[in-house]
């Protein structure tokens, strides 16, 4: 039987070498340093299962597809673009052409998305009652895994603040579309269990709800980046 050496040993030649980690307070870099060396030795696994995962959710979103105006496509399966990005990120990284653009969209969308999904599913529970227990599952562990894939990025990106800037911008525009200013009919945030206008939480809308997920799950994104930035620039001073 092969030990745990053996195992370590044969995934280090299997995924080659990995960038050094930078000396970062746990609060940018929470993940410990064995799990995001396994991660990133293992980025083309990760990548396929991103890929599968862009596949499924651009299938579970064909209904709101349907729905919306076909020039507002691109703001619609928000998931799946962010599990998008951080295969293309992972990818580009693996092949030698990092992308600080494209690592900061991961960034954002794995930490926006992959929580603002379980944070629904807790809010609205009683309303995804239509979920089977498995799907309900899935759904809520993947997405969080999306946030862990997160805090592998800081190995391989520098965190440049124009590439934040620009990450931002795009999920701001995105937050616009879904919850304040449509432009092209109703809202166009991801389906939620219940009416817009229906009043829960102490009177709160549900439309308010979500928004304030994800809203302040955008500005967590945008606080975290900058700040590994400069933990990042400290760390190498």
């Amino acid at each position: 039987m092969a030990s745990g050496t053996d195992v370590r040993s044969a995934i280090e030649r299997f995924g080659g070498r990995v960038p050094e980690r930078d000396d970062l307070p746990r609060y940018v870099a929470p993940l410990p340093t064995w799990l995001e060396d396994f991660g990133l030795r293992m980025a083309w696994a990760v990548v396929a299962i991103n890929l599968a995962g862009t596949a499924f959710g651009f299938w579970y979103y064909r209904f709101q597809f349907a729905a919306e105006p076909v020039v507002l496509w691109p703001f619609v399966p928000d998931s799946p673009l962010a599990t998008l990005f951080i295969a293309l990120s992972l990818a580009t990284w693996k092949l030698g052409r990092d992308n600080e653009l494209l690592n900061a969209l991961a960034f954002f969308g794995c930490i926006k998305l992959g929580a603002w999904t379980p944070y629904v599913l807790v809010a609205f529970d009683g309303g995804f009652s239509y979920l089977h227990p498995a799907m309900y599952n899935f759904l809520f562990w993947s997405h969080l895994a999306m946030v862990v894939q997160a805090f592998l990025i800081h190995r391989y990106s520098d965190f440049r603040v124009r590439a934040i800037v620009l990450a931002l911008g795009w999920y701001a525009v995105d937050l616009v579309l879904d919850y304040f200013v449509p432009l092209v009919g109703e809202p166009h945030h991801t389906a939620i269990p219940v009416a817009d206008s229906a009043l829960v939480w102490g009177g709160a809308s549900a439309l308010g709800i979500a928004a304030a997920g994800a809203v302040m799950l955008t500005l967590c994104a945008t606080v975290l980046a900058l700040v590994t930035r400069i933990e990042k620039l400290r760390a190498r001073t």
